[in-house]
């Protein structure tokens, strides 16, 4: 590739995304050797931590996470942004907390938002009926398939079993991608889970004091009877 190519293909390519940190205690920059107060933006690179300063940036104002109309608006508004991100430990990465974003872009965006913000709350209500509608549907069709894999489960508690599982932010089965495919697996999963809370002694063995392997095994016994007499045909 010629030199005459190789530039027009760089200005082609589009810019990386600046990074950068917030200090958590005063340091001295690398670059320009002053060192810079708590809460400072920074950037690390290999020869250390490089200010605001030196990297341009620091005319930005800070627009924190949480209205992404606003920053996506904001972030296309400004010639400049810089991605805010903290380390997390508990997650072991790097988390973004916002955005940095010329003044005159944020306002600009501000009055964009406020201008459509009917409309937008209008498409975020229906978004959030359809979900519903949805969920409702999934979970009238796990109730099925139980009932399906389990003829003498009573309906009642078939209602019971997918409105536990399939509870939204739960992290239980039925928020699994198996269960979103009616897996047999998942669904015995949750169909446990409910028969040993609700049809054996294991949440007063837990409230005793007992360790959750220690209950599961005191009431195993006691949780395979219900599982197998709900899974017989019925008569």
């Amino acid at each position: 590739m010629n030199n005459a190519l190789r530039d027009a293909t760089a200005a082609d390519d589009p810019p990386q995304d600046i990074v950068v940190f917030k200090l958590a205690d005063a340091s001295r920059c690398r670059a320009c050797g002053i060192k810079r107060q708590k809460r400072s933006f920074f950037r690390m690179e290999e020869s250390g931590i490089v200010c605001a300063v030196c990297l341009r940036i620091d005319h930005l104002v800070f627009l924190a996470r949480g209205d992404a109309a606003l920053t996506r608006r904001a972030a296309k508004h400004s010639k400049q942004h810089a991605i805010v991100v903290r380390f997390s430990r508990r997650r072991r990465r790097n988390e973004r907390q916002g955005v940095l974003v010329e003044r005159a872009a944020l306002e600009r965006a501000k009055r964009e938002c406020e201008a459509d913000a009917a409309k937008r709350r209008r498409v975020r209500e229906k978004a959030a009926q359809h979900r519903a509608k949805k969920d409702e549907r999934y979970i009238v069709e796990f109730a099925k398939r139980v009932g399906d894999l389990f003829p003498n489960c009573p309906v009642a508690e078939r209602e019971v079993i997918a409105k536990h599982a399939c509870q939204k932010y739960s992290g239980r089965v039925g928020r699994s991608a198996a269960a979103r495919e009616f897996d047999r697996t998942a669904i015995e999963l949750a169909v446990r889970a409910h028969i040993r809370h609700c049809h054996t002694s294991y949440d007063a063995l837990l409230a005793g004091g007992a360790d959750r392997e220690r209950a599961r095994r005191r009431v195993r016994g006691a949780a395979k009877e219900v599982f197998e007499r709900w899974q017989r045909p019925k008569c």
